[in-house]
């Protein structure tokens, strides 16, 4: 599969977007700026003002694969929708690829693609026909335009002159996200964007939208797969109560998790922990495995490894699991992240 630069091949018809194709040789060093944003929806008789965003500042570099984290109601849809330009934001301000969003919203708005949470789309159109439409909005020209190439890569070239009412909810959200991409936007949005999709799809997903990331398409996601954002990300910011609580890279963040569990089996049958080890917090799957967790600042590997020696016991096999990102998540938010909704797949 070849995934070319998002800035070309660029549309024939240059009249939508006639700065966005002249500015694209000159890369900019941020794909996304976002400075002092708040949003604050206006209350009513029966309820008083809700703000979503406290003054939130983020900077994605060009060429980023960027998690949005945080538990419902965090702010995260509400950062998502003034990206897209689905929500006026009440102060603070936003660049894409160098575009204001205010003062220069139409090559704003083409320089990124979005793919929503909500699967909403016209369900008398086919998918060839929205992405046919979606190419027109875009100013590209039939001869540019790569609906095939694009219904392949999200599998749905067999059901490219059904009926969108007639597809399943993990096939309609393959198609959002390749409306989002059709246009081969530098940035790209991604929010949720494999919720109900089956494995097998979700790997082939994930493969081209790297590829796209390699070959130096920007990407935000959203996602309540933790393991996803923690494979796939290089950066990741958690969002909670409208405030951006974390913002570093991936391995980094990583690190905030002091805990560490190392599980010992040992060669021989146990009944109880012995009493040379009992100073750890330690617990015995009987009759050989011995769960250790412990501090990486109080306790060293070596310190546990020497006392169950120093028992009499010789280790058969040894693994240490190191914080994951549901670990980091859980003790700056103090909440598990929600499963994701179930379509019908596939």
């Amino acid at each position: 599969m070849n995934v070319t630069y998002p800035s070309g091949p660029k549309p024939r018809n240059a009249e939508l977007s006639p700065d966005l194709r002249v500015d694209q040789d000159r890369l900019p060093k941020n794909a996304v700026e976002i400075c002092g944003l708040s949003k604050t929806y206006e209350g009513d008789a029966k309820s008083p003002p809700k703000t979503a965003l406290k003054d939130v500042n983020l900077t994605v570099p060009r060429g980023a694969f960027f998690g949005i984290l945080g538990p419902n109601g965090a702010g995260k849809s509400t950062l998502i929708n003034i990206l897209a330009g689905l929500t006026t934001k009440t102060a603070g301000s936003v660049h894409i690829w160098d575009y204001n969003i205010d003062t220069n919203r139409r090559n704003a708005k083409t320089a990124i693609g979005v793919v929503p949470q909500e699967l909403n789309l016209d369900p008398f159109f086919t998918p060839r026909e929205l992405l046919e439409f979606q190419a027109g909005l875009y100013g590209i020209g039939p001869k540019d335009r790569r609906t095939d190439e694009i219904l392949e890569i999200v599998g749905l070239a067999d059901k490219a002159n059904a009926y969108s009412r007639s597809l399943s909810g993990g096939m309609r959200r393959r198609l959002l996200i390749a409306k989002a991409i059709l246009h081969r936007p530098p940035v790209v949005v991604l929010d949720e964007p494999t919720a109900g999709v089956d494995v097998e799809l979700r790997q082939q997903l994930w493969a081209y939208i790297k590829e796209l990331n390699e070959a130096g398409t920007t990407i935000l996601l959203t996602t309540h797969y933790l393991e996803e954002a923690e494979q796939l990300c290089d950066t990741i910011a958690i969002i909670d109560e409208g405030d951006v609580i974390a913002c570093e890279q991936t391995a980094q963040l990583l690190q905030r998790i002091d805990t560490r569990e190392m599980i010992a089996t040992v060669s021989q049958d146990l009944e109880t922990v012995p009493v040379a080890l009992q100073k750890f917090d330690v617990t015995l799957s009987p009759p050989r495995c011995l769960r250790f967790r412990f501090k990486r600042s109080e306790t060293q590997i070596g310190e546990i490894i020497t006392a169950i020696q120093n028992a009499g016991l010789m280790i058969a096999d040894l693994s240490i699991s190191e914080g994951k990102l549901e670990d980091v998540f859980m003790e700056l938010t103090g909440a598990r992240p929600k499963p994701p909704p179930c379509d019908d797949v596939p």
